[in-house]
């Protein structure tokens, strides 16, 4: 954030400037989504538990950061014009995706604190911000489809998210192994 204000004092954006704010908010959101659901296998694979504390802090940087992408294009690209923000949302299938990850998003801010943990319990805590892997997943695909033709950059963002998911899931697939052999 401080380097893309940094860019906007010393005039130092593109020749579209809406296009440099909404790419750069938008690719610090799936960012901040990767590094929140790294922590847990960094956890894991380095013993290190004192990293949990910092997961918080990293999905509602995530958080932040999609609400400028958001606002970028609600006020900055679309001017609060929301019927044509509906037409475009039916158009353009990459807006859906952006519409979905940030929606899924919005859940797991509010119930982000201490008190939402204990008013929900612990387990449905738990179960509902589960729903980063879905909002992280819908966030690739909103840079996938968006970008259309150099798909390098989004590929990896998938690669590293698949990467991250079934680092998760290995531990659930590793009994049905072997319970096969």
């Amino acid at each position: 954030m401080a380097l893309l204000a940094w860019a906007i004092v010393n005039g130092q954006l593109s020749a579209n400037p809406l296009e440099d704010i909404r790419d750069t908010t938008g690719i610090w959101t799936l960012r901040f989504l990767i590094l929140t659901l790294s922590i847990t296998p960094l956890r894991r694979l380095t013993g290190w538990h004192g990293i949990i504390r910092f997961r918080r802090m990293l999905g509602l940087f995530a958080f932040f950061h999609g609400v400028l992408h958001f606002i970028t294009y609600v006020w900055l690209d679309q001017f609060f014009a929301f019927g044509a923000m509906l037409e475009d949302l039916t158009k353009r299938r990459f807006i859906m995706a952006g519409y979905v990850s940030f929606a899924l998003l919005i859940p797991l801010a509010v119930t982000s604190t201490r008190k939402w943990i204990a008013k929900l319990g612990g387990k449905r805590w738990q179960m509902l911000h589960r729903l980063i892997y879905a909002s992280a997943a819908a966030g690739v695909i909103h840079y996938f489809w968006r970008v259309k033709l150099d798909v390098q950059r989004p590929l990896l963002y998938a690669g590293i998210l698949a990467l991250l998911l079934s680092f998760r899931a290995w531990p659930f697939v590793r009994p049905i192994q072997r319970s096969s052999m």
